[in-house]
């Protein structure tokens, strides 16, 4: 497929970076590189987004900072006309937002621990830092989504758009399935999760008796996002957390801590440290009932019961998954999979190589319309286990790309191309109207040519 470098694609690399701009110490001298109407971009910023391109195994290339540059200016010019546009972001996104990058990072790190050590701060001091970055691409990104909200494409254009490619010239596209599954998970029973209702009431007892909440957080939380924070989750507001969470999050005074209640997530004990308004600043800790032989043979003579009435046509795939299926991200969804990789597709065709290595097994025997016997999972990152049915709809064998084969990737190719040129000619009318200033150091760099001539003609 065309590779397109557009203004709009250079936006959305910078809102992926974004985490990764911070991770290295700014140098004692600084000076602006760019100005965008009121806002500066920092030759530090710039350094640092430079450093990490080094630090990611890339080759040594000055030129790296010209198109970092490019990002920000980009991203400045969103962010001046989002203000114009009164366009804003609720702080509870950009707390999962930020919340979502920094799992990202100790993941990507190997923990915690090792992470402050590459920051040489604490994750919580890093977490400050972050959140303007964070905030000001979220706002970008609202408002790149305003400029193009009723940009669509026609079969016609689409029809252009494929015309476009030589014939000889036609990607190949590899094999692709679309995958139903049925997730089942265990249930326990109120005698089996008795202990650990216990565990965690015993931990509640320990803190109205004067010992630390933190220190028994880090202690005893199975809460990775929070238990080494002392269960700090900052402030949240109503939307944030599940429902029972918020209940109590907005239900007690500062100070007063709430009775163990139970979640989707296990048992939990929460405190409230402070109340501002609509939001609440709590931390918590969190026990995590652990599944038995007993329940994980229930929920195994669950899934052969519904294996059965599938194969024997009493229930649909489609509604067995609505019913049955603990996986909310399939579950209305026909238990139809997404291809996680093309999230603004939306498509539920995956290329063969880019399927979990787990489910490939399972499928790669299926015939179309074939439905597997239930199979048992372990997914120890996430703390699942239990049964998944799979169901393969279809099958598309290597190719040459065609319209009529391929039409849902050549729409959504030319949707992006249409999309582009709206943009690129959206940032030409603001630069008209925008005072931009490019340091002379920069200059020459090609991809701020556009940019460099209004500053030249502003003078």
């Amino acid at each position: 497929m065309k590779k397109i470098l557009s203004i709009a694609s250079v936006l959305i690399c910078l809102f992926l970076n974004v985490e990764s701009v911070k991770a290295q110490p700014k140098p004692n001298l600084d000076k602006v590189v760019a100005v965008v109407g009121s806002n500066i971009i920092l030759l530090s910023d710039l350094n640092q987004q430079y450093a990490i391109y080094l630090n990611q195994g890339n080759p040594t290339d000055p030129r790296a900072k010209c198109y970092f540059l490019q990002q920000m200016l980009v991203q400045k010019l969103l962010k001046q006309q989002a203000e114009i546009d009164s366009i804003v972001v609720e702080e509870a996104q950009v707390d999962d937002e930020l919340d979502k990058k920094m799992r990202y990072q100790v993941q990507r790190m190997g923990g915690q621990e090792r992470l402050e050590q590459f920051l040489q701060k604490s994750l919580l001091q890093y977490k400050d830092e972050m959140r303007p970055d964070i905030k000001e691409g979220l706002i970008a990104q609202k408002m790149q989504a305003k400029i193009t909200e009723n940009t669509t494409v026609t079969p016609l254009e689409v029809k252009k758009y494929f015309d476009t490619y030589p014939k000889d010239s036609l990607p190949d596209i590899g094999a692709e399935v679309e995958v139903g599954e049925i997730v089942l998970q265990p249930k326990l029973t109120k005698a089996e999760k008795q202990k650990y209702y216990d565990k965690l009431e015993a931990i509640r007892l320990r803190v109205k008796s004067g010992e630390d909440f933190g220190f028994l957080a880090k202690t005893y939380s199975e809460d990775p996002g929070s238990a080494s924070e002392g269960g700090d989750y900052g402030f949240i507001d109503r939307q944030t957390m599940v429902k029972e969470f918020t209940a109590w999050a907005f239900k007690l005074k500062a100070g007063e801590m709430s009775p163990v209640f139970e979640t989707e997530y296990g048992y939990h004990i929460l405190q409230v440290l402070e109340r501002r308004g609509e939001q609440s600043h709590v931390r918590h800790i969190l026990v995590r009932p652990q599944n038995t032989p007993q329940s994980l043979e229930r929920v195994k003579l669950k899934a052969d019961s519904i294996y059965q009435d599938l194969l024997s046509k009493k229930l649909p795939f489609a509604t067995a998954a609505s019913l049955y299926s603990n996986n909310k991200e399939t579950q209305y969804n026909g238990g139809m999979m997404l291809y996680a990789d093309n999230q603004t597709a939306r498509t539920t065709f995956m290329p063969v190589e880019k399927l979990d290595p787990a489910v490939f097994v399972v499928i790669d025997t299926m015939k179309v319309g074939e439905i597997s016997r239930p199979t048992q999972f372990n997914d120890q990152q996430r703390g699942n286990e239990g049964y998944k049915i799979f169901f393969l709809k279809s099958k598309i064998a290597p190719h040459k790309a065609s319209l009529e084969q391929d039409y849902p990737k050549f729409k959504e190719q030319a949707q992006r191309e249409k999309e582009s040129k709206v943009m690129s000619e959206w940032f030409e009318k603001r630069k008209e109207t925008t005072y931009i200033r490019v340091d002379e150091e920069f200059e020459t760099c090609d991809e701020l040519k556009l940019w460099v001539k209004k500053d030249k003609d502003s003078k």
